[in-house]
């Protein structure tokens, strides 16, 4: 008895246990021409299958790249090093922040990659440096589609790719410049290569997800093996094939990772230290020492060499990054990224494996189920409860994997809703995503407040519609249905739109409209206000700042008054000094210019007042600032030297000539040291040293404030506008 190969609209149920749950591709079919395929699908598909799935996949582009550019440079920090990569080949190997290569971004350069080869090619812009982040989505949206689609119905497909394309955090992460979406991909498709190498145990595609895995560590380091230990327990136990088969095709997968990922590492470490950047994030010039240290056990445990974040967290603790505990990825900090349809997305996964709990060992279904299941969950028990750095766009890792689960556990239940106990929990969960729905809109009253209301009603009215007309009427259980769907994903499309029609930049961004998440009642980042900014941002020349809500933590403008980074409760408003608008300032100040927030690593000042642009967001440089800075540039090695990457990142994208980073990300890096700043000077590498820096407060050696202490000391202060340069080659008499 056999099976045919992924019927058009087959039920998502178990094979006979004498059938293969997934034939061989094409098997007793003839082929099709590449552009029939493309454009048609196989040929078991239903007709409107293959177009309905491509132009869904127009839509999510074209939703991805409107407003694009509002967000300006986005993260300056790594916008900043895209672009001497653009400039200098080895600057792109190494990922450093300027073409000179002086010092490292605080991660593995893979996701900087194509963004530089972007720029290289069209020039430093801002579309130029997002179109590859929108493109990963595009990408992601159709790894899931194929994944859900190749033992589920086109239905299911195409209900994962929605789900996925309209949760806010994705839709701002996938616009954004950050690591994560390239992270997010790769770890999409490691699932899809593991689940094909279930279906007839084939080694090629286990050596495929150990590449895959390889390269995600090459963009996020250690976040990457996360998935990696139920995966790997799925394949041990259900995949095809004799037990020590199956051992050795994961052995050969791991050694595909460690090869994939491990090159670059093994360069980067070999090289000689003397003749490549510093290695950005750690404090011995080591990137085995980052990745084990500041971007490893750091993150969980909350000690983190040079940064004042984390610590204190734990089991339904807290700490300085926001609330620890099992209900973190539901809380008022992270519930309006991702958790729209967590909850859908569990009940489901608890309904799949029931369905698929009596089928054989090797079935595909069920596998499907564990493996986004597990990679789900896995991801969640590890951010519910790591105490160190967290910030709350990290939770776009989760998109792909509830996605999926909730695509393949409705077209499993709508399949089998004959039986009551199916219709029954299908109706269950598009109450509970209505009502969940409800509870994340009431959290934000004035944001359409009609909306949370009509989902709240229709939800509830459509999941018992679905209960009880499931089994007995399909033209009822179709309009039910509809009513559900609808229901369950306005909320998420809601937030969606408004993330889509604001701009974001910064360190640390949020999804959705103003006051949509918070961090610990203060706001998006410790220290309070959401640590990146909306409706602005550091623009590239010739491209006009949209209006926007002007929101950001410690902000720009007037400070409002507090204590001591991450003590700031209190809200403050303050006008803001760029366009973007007037805006409101929650939480905490600090001593520095324009206010006092809290970023990535440590301690930042805000945007307003001198030249110092912090952790948070990059300075704004004036045009005679600009103008200073490039003058005679091209005779130095560096045109200027600043405390902390945002700010030297603002300075080098308006000029486009590099600027040193002192200290890296927060000025905690002892890079470079003293002696060696002296000898750069005096060798004339130098121009400008830029003024009112943070002088290493995120801790680490404090070699950035004895330079600054020496800069001030022995140099003529030099004032343009709000911004102060002393120059390195005009010593006090």
């Amino acid at each position: 008895m056999t099976q045919p190969h992924l019927p058009a609209d087959a039920p998502a149920l178990p094979p006979p246990p004498a059938a293969s749950a997934v034939q061989g591709q094409g098997h007793g079919r003839p082929k099709q021409p590449p552009l029939t395929r493309v454009w048609r699908g196989r040929s078991d598909d239903p007709r409107w299958a293959r177009p309905a799935f491509l132009g869904l996949l127009l839509v999510v582009a074209l939703a991805y790249l409107w407003n694009l550019s509002a967000s300006g440079y986005a993260n300056s920090f790594y916008s900043a090093a895209v672009q001497a990569g653009s400039q200098s080949w080895k600057a792109m190997f190494f990922g450093s922040l300027d073409s000179a290569n002086a010092i490292t971004v605080d991660k593995p350069p893979a996701s900087l990659w194509p963004m530089a080869l972007s720029v290289r090619i069209f020039g430093l812009s801002s579309w130029a440096i997002l179109v590859p982040q929108v493109l990963m989505g595009v990408a992601t949206a159709g790894v899931l589609y194929a994944a859900v689609r190749r033992r589920f119905s086109a239905a299911a497909g195409l209900l994962t790719v929605a789900a996925f394309a309209l949760t806010p955090v994705a839709a701002l992460m996938f616009r954004f410049n950050n690591p994560d979406a390239l992270l997010a991909l790769l770890m999409t498709v490691t699932v899809y290569c593991v689940l094909r190498g279930m279906e007839n145990g084939r080694t090629k595609w286990l050596v495929w997800a150990g590449v895959a895995v390889g390269l995600a560590f090459l963009a996020k380091t250690l976040q990457a093996f996360l998935i990696l230990p139920p995966l790997a327990v799925l394949y041990a136990v259900f995949a095809p094939g004799r037990p020590l088969k199956r051992i050795g095709q994961l052995l050969l997968s791991g050694l595909a990772m460690v090869v994939a990922g491990g090159w670059w590492v093994a360069v980067v470490e070999l090289w000689p230290a003397s003749s490549r950047p510093y290695i950005g994030g750690s404090q011995n010039n080591s990137f085995l020492e980052l990745t084990f240290g500041y971007n490893g056990l750091g993150r969980i445990n909350g000690e983190e060499t040079g940064s004042v974040g984390g610590g204190g967290g734990g089991m339904g603790g807290g700490s300085q990054w926001g609330e620890t505990g099992i209900d973190r990825m539901f809380n008022s900090e992270i519930g309006s990224q991702i958790s729209w349809l967590l909850p859908a997305a569990l009940l489901l996964l608890v309904a799949g494996v029931v369905v698929t709990w009596k089928a054989r060992r090797t079935d595909t279904a069920r596998a499907a189920f564990l493996a986004w299941g597990g990679s789900l969950l896995m991801t969640m028990v590890v951010f519910s409860f790591m105490a160190g750095i967290f910030h709350q766009y990290y939770t776009v890792a989760l998109a792909p994997y509830a996605a999926a689960l909730v695509g393949m556990g409705a077209s499993v239940l709508w399949e089998e809703r004959a039986r009551f106990t199916a219709s029954a929990a299908l109706g269950v969960t598009v109450a509970v995503t209505a009502v969940w729905s409800y509870v994340l809109l009431n959290r934000t009253p004035d944001y359409v407040p009609w909306l949370r209301w009509v989902i709240l009603v229709g939800g509830v009215a459509a999941g018992l519609g679905i209960a009880v007309a499931g089994r007995l009427n399909r033209q009822l259980a179709l309009g039910a249905a509809g009513v559900g769907l609808v229901a369950a994903l306005a909320g998420p499309t809601a937030y969606t739109i408004s993330t889509l029609d604001t701009g974001h930049s910064g360190s640390i961004v949020t999804a959705g409209p103003a006051g949509a998440s918070t961090m610990g009642g203060r706001g998006g980042g410790p220290g309070g206000g959401e640590g990146g900014m909306r409706g602005g941002g550091m623009q590239p020349p010739g491209q006009g700042r949209q209006g926007g809500q002007g929101q950001q933590a410690g902000g720009m403008g007037q400070p409002p008054t507090g204590g001591m980074p991450g003590q700031g409760q209190n809200q403050g408003t303050g006008n803001g000094k760029q366009q973007g608008g007037t805006g409101t300032l929650p939480g905490g100040t600090g001593t520095m210019p324009g206010g006092a927030g809290m970023g990535e690593r440590g301690f930042a000042g805000g945007m307003g007042g001198g030249g110092m642009g912090g952790l948070l967001n990059g300075a704004q440089v004036s045009a005679k600032a600009k103008a200073l800075v490039e003058k005679n540039a091209d005779d130095y090695t560096w045109a200027a030297a600043a405390i902390g990457s945002q700010n030297a990142a603002s300075y080098q994208l308006s000029t486009g000539k590099p600027v040193m980073a002192i200290g890296g990300f927060n000025g905690s890096d002892p890079s470079p040291t003293l002696a060696q700043f002296k000898s750069y000077v005096e060798d004339g590498k130098i121009h400008y040293f830029i003024g009112g820096g943070m002088g290493g407060m995120g801790g680490g050696s404090g070699s950035a404030s004895k330079i600054q202490f020496w800069v001030e000391k022995n140099y003529t202060k030099v004032t343009v506008g709000s911004a102060t340069f002393y120059d390195l080659t005009q010593p006090k008499s």
